[in-house]
């Protein structure tokens, strides 16, 4: 394995003069930076990253907490943080947490001990008053799931004018008796979305009823179908659905179709996050549309910024109604 000693024999220069070069140091005369740079090239010297790690007090590395990889919604936002993270010379760690105490421990102690430069928090079950608590001494920023009583900035978008949008449309297309699919409320996202169809109904007119409210513990197809088969089970049916989630809307298109009933003749359904899924299912499911990558390529920019000393704020983004053939 060539070494550093190696280089610096065929250069006929110090050690530290090769390791200013390898550096960027500006403090080497052009000469015999272009003599360094050949000793390099001729012997294929790759120079150890971890080293010059250690010596920086840098690591450009950046942790992404989110509880499940498996969570389609993830995706491209964690396309926007990788491609803005290394336009700038950083790279990313996805720490999955599954909602484990230990394991948010160990990715928390990565940053404690400066084997990483800051946290991009997605996981909505994060233990809030330790990630305050740490937020206080290293970089940390939150990406679509946030604290509201927290000093930690976020980029997100507001989920429940979108909820109220869907609702709005689905009231819009003729329904009157709409249920609501959600999540464990507590998670703001789902407690901000469940407001939003609440609004929405009041707005109209229209009774919520507590039989056509059905919560789900986890995101999973399953618990969308679980849904459907409970509501399919009253005798005062809803005509439409609003599930908080693509993920809950995909599994309740198929338990909708195995009870041999029509989407959306029988009954109507919209999802939110436009995950890629959302336009492969039969039919096209009508949904919410999150700025997913922009969402990752800022909180991005937000962290870096936040590393280098830079102040940052919150960012509500847009989101946009998308209408498909399941409403």
């Amino acid at each position: 394995m060539v070494k550093i000693h190696d280089v610096a024999k065929l250069a006929g220069v110090s050690v530290a003069t090769v390791s200013r070069v390898v550096n960027n140091n500006e403090r080497v005369a052009e000469n015999t930076r272009v003599k360094v740079e050949w000793a390099i090239r001729e012997l294929n010297y790759a120079p150890s990253v971890l080293g010059r790690n250690l010596r920086t007090s840098k690591s450009n590395l950046l942790l992404v907490l989110l509880p499940s990889i498996s969570n389609p919604f993830y995706t491209e936002i964690i396309n926007g943080i990788e491609d803005t993270a290394i336009a700038r010379g950083y790279n990313i760690l996805l720490c999955e947490t599954d909602s484990n105490p230990k394991r948010e421990a160990i990715y928390f102690n990565l940053l404690r001990n400066r084997l990483a430069e800051g946290i991009i928090s997605m996981d909505p079950s994060v233990n809030k008053n330790k990630l305050n608590e740490l937020s206080e001494s290293y970089p940390i920023v939150q990406c679509s799931e946030y604290d509201t009583e927290s000093p930690i900035p976020y980029v997100t978008i507001d989920s429940e004018q979108a909820a109220y949008d869907a609702v709005t449309h689905l009231i819009e297309s003729g329904h009157q008796k709409i249920a609501l699919i959600n999540s464990d409320e507590r998670f703001l996202y789902a407690r901000q979305r469940r407001n939003g169809y609440e609004k929405a109904m009041e707005a109209h007119g229209l009774p919520i009823k507590g039989e056509w409210i059905y919560h789900a513990e986890q995101l999973d197809f399953k618990l969308g179908q679980n849904a459907i088969r409970k509501l399919l089970q009253l005798d005062d049916q809803p005509t439409a659905v609003f599930a908080v989630s693509d993920v809950y809307a995909i599994g309740a298109l198929k338990e909708i179709h195995r009870h041999g009933k029509k989407v959306p003749e029988d009954i109507a359904i919209i999802g939110f996050d436009k995950i890629i899924f959302s336009d492969m299912a039969f039919p096209t499911l009508s949904t919410i549309a999150q700025p997913m990558y922009e969402m990752g390529c800022i909180s991005a920019e937000m962290i870096m910024d936040k590393i280098n000393g830079i102040a940052v704020k919150s960012r509500v983004l847009d989101h946009q109604l998308i209408c498909r053939d399941s409403t």
